[in-house]
């Protein structure tokens, strides 16, 4: 099944989905409006990648194709809305997909507020808590059989324990001495886990995979969950913003610790640190300022090093495919999967 199809049928059970649940919201009270379109939104965009690891996994056991299944994968791309909200409220990103971000977008409906702006970053908060809660309601509704969901649902106590880990280790090391293992293992929690292994994991024990066959699926998710946030820290700062839909600034004005900034600092001159330790951490950086600090990464070969470290990471995940007996179809999908998520520009 080509991506596109698939995207399409989660597509579909997310918008039906919210549409239901938005219109219990909604049943409590009409004033609830502006919240309903922010989750509306927050569910409507995404490349579906975090529910295409959960089929393939388990797919990879030798499952057929599942409505059921289709369910409890866009289940996931659910937890991936509620981290996206929670993730631009705490960096204080003003845009997503060209649009306002939730925190944003929601001042409008508290103008009456004395605390606007607290009043709509608590509001967002909120949003994604019950997008949160949601992934968990469609899961376990998803159609496939109590004793399928029972074998995957430790991993989801898994998949929430690392994913808040690593939101946590970034807050802690932003603003910090850049570094980079420091940064890797960041994303590796983050990012990394929970958009390529840990789905693989959940849908590999849904359809009952073997231990063996769980490690195969780390193997190949870790590498390529790392070579995923690599790619996504290029396109923040070197990407174009009408193709990513958020500004080229946000990493450098929150002086988040990324794998990019920890290899520039590396190999910076004295004077070079001097000037992005002016510029790291500013609000108000203007296009010179962006073009200065994308300058220096080009002079110390960050961007360069960065694209050596996808490669690498790319090979190695697709290594383990070539050396795993897997279904010819799940082997492909996987492959092509690991091209998708890396040789992206946006």
């Amino acid at each position: 099944m080509e991506h596109a199809a698939f995207k399409n049928r989660v597509d579909l059970v997310l918008q039906r989905f919210a549409r239901e649940e938005v219109d219990h919201l909604l049943a409590i009270d009409d004033g609830l409006g502006p919240v309903a379109e922010q989750l509306q939104l927050a569910t409507s965009h995404g490349k579906r990648l975090r529910a295409a690891f959960c089929y393939w996994g388990w797919r990879a056991v030798g499952q057929p194709d599942s409505d059921a299944l289709i369910r409890a994968a866009a289940a996931i791309e659910l937890v991936h809305a509620a981290a996206v909200v929670h993730d631009d409220l705490i960096d204080g990103s003003s845009l997503r997909h060209r649009l306002p971000t939730a925190h944003v977008a929601l001042r409008t409906a508290v103008g009456d507020s004395p605390h606007p702006g607290a009043a709509a970053r608590s509001l967002a908060m909120l949003v994604g808590d019950l997008l949160m809660s949601w992934a968990g309601q469609l899961f376990t509704t998803s159609g496939l059989p109590a004793a399928y969901l029972s074998r995957a649902r430790p991993l989801w106590a898994v998949l929430a324990r690392e994913l808040v880990a690593g939101e946590c280790l970034e807050i802690l090391r932003t603003g910090g001495r850049p570094d980079t293992a420091t940064s890797l293992k960041v994303i590796r929690y983050k990012t990394a886990k929970y958009t390529v292994e840990h789905p693989l994991h959940i849908g590999g024990a849904l359809a009952g995979a073997s231990q063996d066959l769980q490690e195969v699926f780390t193997d190949y998710g870790l590498p390529l969950g790392e070579a995923f946030q690599l790619r996504d820290d290029l396109l923040g700062l070197f990407g174009d913003p009408g193709r990513t839909g958020k500004g080229n600034a946000d990493d450098i004005a929150a002086h988040r610790p990324t794998a990019l900034l920890a290899l520039t600092w590396q190999d910076a001159t004295e004077v070079e640190r001097e000037e992005l330790g002016r510029l790291l951490g500013r609000r108000d950086l203007d296009e010179e300022s962006v073009l200065r600090v994308q300058e220096i990464m080009h002079r110390t070969r960050a961007p360069a090093r960065i694209e050596s470290l996808i490669t690498d990471r790319v090979r190695a995940a697709t290594g383990v495919l070539d050396q795993t007996p897997l279904p010819a179809e799940a082997a492909r999908a996987l492959a092509d999967l690991a091209q998708t998520a890396t040789a992206r520009r946006h």
